[in-house]
């Protein structure tokens, strides 16, 4: 489950795909240059085992690697214990499906703190991550599992929250969304601040934190109740192309999806972008 480099690509489909599908959708990626695709499970697991089967051997062939964002309708920390249970449910079938399909990283909401304190929380969402790590070791699924970064204050998953869970968990590591980040806290846009967050995730976690980043990008829309919508990155206040430079300057190796409305758009600019950095090392 190790990245061997910084890979970009799409959070879905690209839109520019000829008669849209999942297999397409890789293809497409790799016309465009682009080296990953996020499967957007977020309404429901919406691929079959057979299906999966041929999704990986497109991506293997077209060198795609594959991630995947579970469905929304998760909350680790509901109040119904049957929600919780259909929660878990969820992320097993998302990650057991990915698996299939030769994908590596597995992107979920965790929960919200529902006017709980953080600690009670917290130790929800661990207990019900340990169930799920342990039911899909005892099915061989091998993904990175990845509570991500929010945008919002009433959600689970500042950034220490996602360190501590990765601390206590194995085969769990954080989702880092910058601008998640950027709108949950009206700040973190700035190199220090990257530095800082990035620092904090090495000495915590260490480098092979660094060497497997599932990192989300776009721009953002922001109210003081957090993210509002995404935006194309040249249409918002993000400092992507810093935050750029940060990820070279730390080495950092995984993949970044690109979330913005302009779906591809924004994922090219950033892997050209990329790359230029590297010709000026």
């Amino acid at each position: 489950m190790k990245a061997e480099r910084l890979r970009f690509g799409t959070a879905g489909i690209p839109l520019s795909t000829p008669k849209p599908s999942t297999i397409k959708g890789i293809e497409r990626v790799r016309e465009l240059g682009l080296d990953a695709m996020e499967l957007e499970f977020v309404r429901g697991v919406n691929i079959k085992p057979e299906l999966a089967k041929k999704i990986k051997y497109v991506a293997r062939k077209n060198d795609v690697l594959l991630t995947a964002h579970a469905p929304y309708y998760i909350n680790l920390n509901a109040m119904e214990k049957s929600k919780v249970e259909i929660s878990k449910a969820r992320i097993i079938q998302s990650a057991e499906r990915l698996h299939e399909a030769g994908g590596w990283s597995l992107v979920f909401h965790a929960g919200y703190y529902m006017k709980q304190p953080p600690e009670v929380v917290y130790k929800r969402i661990k207990d019900a991550l340990r169930d799920i790590v342990r039911e899909l070791q005892d099915r061989g699924v091998k993904v990175w599992i990845r509570p991500e970064l929010t945008g919002k204050p009433v959600q689970f998953g500042d950034l220490r929250e996602l360190i501590r869970l990765s601390q206590d968990i194995e085969m769990v590591l954080p989702a880092i969304d910058f601008a998640h980040a950027h709108a949950r806290t009206g700040r973190c846009n700035s190199p220090e601040e990257w530095r800082e967050m990035l620092a904090l995730i090495e000495g915590e976690l260490g480098k092979e934190a660094l060497d497997n980043m599932h990192i989300h990008m776009s721009g953002i829309e922001y109210t003081d109740k957090g993210e509002r919508r995404h935006l194309n990155l040249q249409e918002s206040d993000l400092r992507w192309e810093d935050l750029l430079r940060i990820l070279k300057e730390f080495r950092v190796k995984g993949v970044v999806i690109s979330e913005s409305p302009n779906v591809e758009g924004d994922a090219l600019l950033m892997k050209r972008k990329w790359e230029e950095l590297g010709r000026q090392l």
